[in-house]
């Protein structure tokens, strides 16, 4: 059994999650997906309810537990790895801002910070 945990706090990470765990999951596996949407204080409050839904729809027939949370995206991230000991950590690679240049910030931190493998979602 794998458990997947994608962070996104957007429709996009969640839709890229969604693609790549879909080429993946055997449909008769026991694999995991924990969905964690976060909401901060800079974005959309209704984006992370977005998020889980999307999950919901796109990943219906394996079951996701969704979860939302408010706060600083690292801090709640680092949180949900601690409580749920993903097998893989699923990120978007920035928030979406019009400045960013590739990897943000909460990736970059993540992928310093955490034990298992990180995958960086392509966002198109």
């Amino acid at each position: 059994m794998t458990t997947f945990l994608l962070a996104t706090s957007s429709v996009h990470v969640t839709a890229a999650g969604a693609d790549y765990l879909l080429n993946r999951l055997d449909p008769k596996g026991d694999d995991d997906i924990v969905v964690v949407a976060v909401t901060d204080s800079d974005a959309p409050s209704r984006d992370a309810g977005d998020a889980v839904n999307v999950a919901r729809s796109r990943l219906a027939s394996f079951m996701p537990t969704t979860e939302t949370r408010d706060g600083a995206p690292l801090t709640e991230i680092l949180a949900a790895v601690d409580e749920h000991d993903p097998d893989e950590l699923l990120i978007g690679p920035h928030r979406g801002a019009d400045d960013s240049d590739g990897v943000g910030s909460t990736a970059r931190a993540l992928l310093a910070r955490v034990d298992c493998p990180v995958v960086v979602l392509p966002l198109p």
